[in-house]
């Protein structure tokens, strides 16, 4: 089923869209992370218009070109929320069942306490909801898994990282087609830059959200290398509404890629009205 690219102005910004599926198809919107566009979600999708699902995906603040400001504020998580609400605004959807991975499950999580009269539901892949988050680092291994993120905030980042042919990111599991658009001037700076805006200072602060009251999935890989399981199960913690964790056995942080029929199983079983 074809897809339709389509450019969208948010706020004097303009954003990469995607949209796909049957004309009279439940909406959902998924949101890519760090560091790949919304290329992620290339197997995702069609899975999801042969469920019979209508589909967004969006090139987020910093990986679309004409939204692409130089400020380090201008990517705190307030203005990736309004982002997205801006967004379904300019499409004319009124509600969406909401999903994200890595980066765009925290904007995800975000937009569900913020805005739950926008969404139906919720899939959050990898990244639990910020709170577990902050309950993880105190117990397991997950401040130790975190530690690469003071590397991403520093001085000559995005140099560092595109190296010898991005050898740091290819190792990390980001493929060489993945990396091209990343080697687009700025681009990769603007990226880092959700967590030089987010991930300094007062983090707990900044990232702050309240608990979700919309029915939620957190979909989880066994081999996630830098997210781990504590923060995904303690999710459920600041879920009030049903909440169902799907753990992926021998599936890494790339979900959207190396389990494209698993995550679109989830998220047609999250979007099903009973």
């Amino acid at each position: 089923m074809d897809t339709e690219r389509r450019a969208v102005d948010v706020g004097g910004l303009t954003f990469e869209v995607e949209v796909g599926g049957p004309d009279r198809g439940p909406w959902v919107i998924l949101l890519h992370g760090f560091p790949v566009n919304s290329s992620c979600y290339a197997e995702v999708v069609p899975r999801l218009h042969e469920s019979g699902l209508r589909t967004i995906t969006v090139d987020q603040r910093g990986y679309s070109p004409g939204a692409r400001p130089e400020a380090v504020d201008d990517y705190r998580i307030d203005h990736l929320v309004s982002d997205v609400i801006g967004v379904l605004d300019a499409l004319e959807v009124h509600y969406a069942l909401l999903v994200g991975h890595d980066w765009g499950s925290l904007v995800a999580w975000h937009l569900a306490a913020r805005h739950p009269h926008r969404f139906t539901g919720l899939v959050a892949v990898s990244a639990g909801h910020p709170s577990a988050a902050r309950d993880a680092l105190k117990v397991g291994d997950q401040r130790e898994k975190s530690s690469y993120i003071k590397d991403f905030v520093g001085e000559g980042a995005a140099e560092k990282l595109l190296a010898r042919n991005g050898v740091l990111l290819r190792r990390a599991g980001v493929t060489a087609d993945e990396i091209t658009p990343l080697t687009e001037p700025g681009m990769l700076d603007a990226a880092l830059n959700w967590y030089r805006a987010n991930f300094t200072g007062d983090i707990a602060k900044t990232m702050a959200c309240a608990p979700v009251e919309i029915p939620t999935t957190m979909v989880w890989g066994d081999q996630d290398s830098v997210l781990g399981r504590e923060q995904a199960e303690f999710s459920g913690r600041y879920a009030y509404s049903e909440f169902r964790l799907c753990v992926l056995e021998g599936v890494d942080h790339w979900v959207p890629e190396n389990a494209a029929a698993a995550l679109a199983s989830e998220i047609s079983l999250r979007s099903a009205v009973f």
